[in-house]
């Protein structure tokens, strides 16, 4: 069984609410996986409906957006979705190395899962072949997204239940 088959028959209830928070810095390449992650859960029986889209300026006002709506109570799981390149100045490694740390504290402090597709390739550069290869990327990681979200949030709700019958 793929993963794809398996996030269709988690059997989750359509109630559940989750939320998906974009950095516009290279919207293009970074709309690729919020569109795939959207693709997927439609796949899974979640519509567009039951997914909310929060813009953020860059990588780094991710966590402070994942963990307002983790504390909501209204998402059973927030996605976080960046490209942190190098700008010519090095900070990239560490400003996602920080984002993916604090959304790790977000989801440890709150309970909801934080799905990561924040990524950060050793060497970007702005031309045709690195931007289709990133594009492509993207698209894989918001797939990829969607299936960790699905299955991190059946697994939670079986631990649950184990947890309440013991």
């Amino acid at each position: 069984m793929n993963q794809t088959e398996s996030s269709q028959h988690l059997h989750l209830p359509a109630t559940l609410r989750f939320a998906f928070v974009e950095a516009s810095w290279h919207a293009d390449i970074v709309h690729q996986a919020r569109d795939a992650f959207f693709a997927e859960m439609a796949l899974a029986g979640f519509g567009a409906d039951s997914i909310d889209v929060f813009d953020v300026p860059g990588a780094f006002e991710i966590p402070l957006h994942a963990q307002r709506l983790a504390r909501s109570g209204r998402y059973a799981a927030v996605v976080g979705s960046a490209l942190v390149v190098d700008g010519g100045i090095y900070r990239h490694d560490f400003v996602s190395q920080t984002v993916v740390q604090a959304l790790m504290d977000v989801q440890l402090d709150t309970g909801v899962p934080m799905i990561s597709a924040v990524l950060t390739p050793h060497h970007f550069h702005e031309h045709a072949e690195h931007r289709k290869y990133f594009l492509r990327h993207f698209a894989v990681k918001g797939t990829e997204a969607a299936q960790a979200c699905l299955q991190t949030v059946a697994g939670l709700r079986r631990l649950d239940g184990v947890l309440s019958a013991a």
